[in-house]
């Protein structure tokens, strides 16, 4: 999984995330960092208030959040989703010791291949 780091020069970086089900996050305060939440019906749903997308916490949740802004949440995005956005820039998947991205931009190697793509990701866009 990326690194809240990695999340956040993405973010950074300008990618913009729509919220969907099956996306997974983390809420970007010191108080909760390290906690994963994934998009579900049953769990956690988007809805938009104001004209805003805001995360709603369903009454299923371990504890007390009502929703929470796109703010103030990180999206971790996985690696089906980091390799739709390096899209045409990629080259090739390798495996080995770790992974490998190749993509126009170089070579990009991790032990897990979700921050393989996060590397080959910002290079193209940082």
């Amino acid at each position: 999984m990326l690194t809240l780091a990695l999340a956040r020069r993405i973010r950074d970086a300008g990618v913009l995330w729509e919220p969907a089900p099956g996306d997974r996050f983390t809420i970007d305060r010191e108080s909760v960092a390290g906690d994963v939440f994934w998009i579900s019906h049953l769990t956690i749903d988007v809805h938009v208030i104001q004209g805003q997308p805001v995360l709603g916490f369903n009454g299923t949740t371990e504890w007390a959040l009502d929703s929470v802004s796109l703010d103030e949440a990180l999206w971790l995005p996985r690696e089906d989703q980091l390799r739709e956005l390096v899209g045409d820039r990629l080259l090739a998947l390798e495996a080995g010791d770790g992974w490998v991205v190749r993509t126009v931009d170089g070579r990009f190697r991790d032990p897990d291949v979700e921050v393989a793509y996060a590397l080959a990701l910002l290079a193209a866009l940082e």
